[in-house]
């Protein structure tokens, strides 16, 4: 499969597997300590980048908390709601002092003025263009959706910025087979405009646990080695 240094021109392909040791240094990463760290509401208040970092990005209610939780094994690490656009600053938590975890804002969530919503764009694309412990971005996209026109404006951005990304599908349980295979097929081809994206593909389901073990795997290959 794809390795976790640089994206490729391949053909885009689902993530099948990790082999026994990959996914067992993903499960003891995340089953150290992870703990809140920092919230930044601006670019000044940014914590000290003294760790790799893994930035997680989606539309708002696409379920970037709830992953984060999923991954952690923790219910309430990250804030999760019903009300879209929650997460308004850029959260940092410290997973083992290998690697940090940063949940974004949600972008696509009209509900805020538009000067409120232009600057939290703003701090992200300055965030994306300047964080230099920033090892990877994480993509989401809601199954049961698809990627939508405001989900191509973050991953262009990202592609600007020359941060390699990972697409990940959330809330896959909620789909039909036959209709996720659809959104995959889909998201596949739409990754073949963007050449900081990486090819594979992570499908999850954060409730049933579907995919985060091998999502684990993919992130634990960005973190400091083990002591």
């Amino acid at each position: 499969m794809t390795t976790p240094d640089t994206p490729t021109p391949n053909t885009p392909s689902i993530v099948s597997g990790f082999d026994e040791a990959a996914l067992e240094a993903g499960r003891l990463l995340f089953a150290k300590e992870c703990d809140f760290v920092w919230g930044a509401n601006a670019l000044n208040q940014l914590p000290e980048a003294d760790l790799p970092e893994v930035a997680f990005a989606g539309r708002s209610n696409v379920g970037k908390s709830s992953l984060v939780n999923a991954l952690t094994g923790r219910k309430t690490l990250a804030r999760t709601s019903n009300t879209p656009g929650r997460t308004q600053q850029l959260n940092f938590f410290n997973l083992g002092n290998r690697l940090k975890l940063v949940d974004m804002p949600g972008y696509g969530y009209a509900k805020e003025s538009k000067e409120k919503v232009e600057a939290w764009n703003d701090m992200v694309r300055r965030f994306l263009r300047g964080r230099v412990t920033l090892r990877r971005a994480l993509v989401l996209i809601d199954s049961r959706h698809g990627l939508k026109p405001n989900d191509h404006e973050i991953m262009e951005m990202l592609d600007r910025t020359a941060v390699p990304y990972v697409v990940v599908l959330t809330k896959a349980d909620k789909v039909k087979a036959a209709d996720l295979d659809k959104v995959r097929r889909d998201t596949q081809a739409g990754l073949k405009k963007h050449p900081a994206a990486f090819p594979d593909i992570h499908v999850t389901s954060s409730e049933k646990g579907d995919g985060i073990a091998e999502l684990r795997a993919s992130l634990a290959a960005l973190a400091l080695a083990a002591d």
